[in-house]
């Protein structure tokens, strides 16, 4: 049996989600993309996860004022604004995200043991464009259907 190709908006919305593979994808990457930048983001004053001033390049820290736990401290500040960003407008604050991993992908190509890291990273810049897509096209199903 084929799976309908549109649903009402009076479907219950597991109805509506089990109907949609696409919607399932955006809501997933858009969780993730909301969640884990804010997470880094407040560790970056904690140093829970790990001693995040490591993965700042010797060059970085030569052009940025202060000390690499200050500059940690600003990439915090602004991956928790990504994070809100996608949280309130995905289609735009993915590609906030796609442009602030491409960032730490040249940070982190300038530390020759770290290119293992910038490849994952360049994996999730490529995630944060399908959001940035998905995005768009959630915004035109729900302008269809109302």
């Amino acid at each position: 049996m084929a799976a309908p190709t549109s649903v009402s908006s009076r479907t219950p919305v597991g109805a509506l989600l089990a109907a949609d593979p696409s919607r399932q994808a955006f809501l997933l990457l858009r969780t993730v993309f909301t969640v884990a930048p804010i997470v880094f983001g407040l560790d970056k004053f904690a140093n829970l996860l790990v001693d995040w001033p490591r993965y700042l390049a010797p060059r970085i820290d030569t052009i940025v004022p202060g000390t690499g736990q200050q500059a940690m401290y600003a990439v915090g500040v602004v991956e928790i604004l990504a994070g809100l960003a996608v949280a309130l407008r995905p289609r735009y604050g993915a590609l906030l995200v796609t442009a602030w991993l491409a960032g730490i992908i040249v940070n982190l190509l300038l530390i020759p043991a770290y290119y293992d890291i910038a490849l994952r990273d360049f994996g999730l810049l490529v995630a944060a464009l399908a959001l940035s897509r998905l995005a768009v096209a959630d915004e035109e199903s729900r302008r269809e259907r109302h």
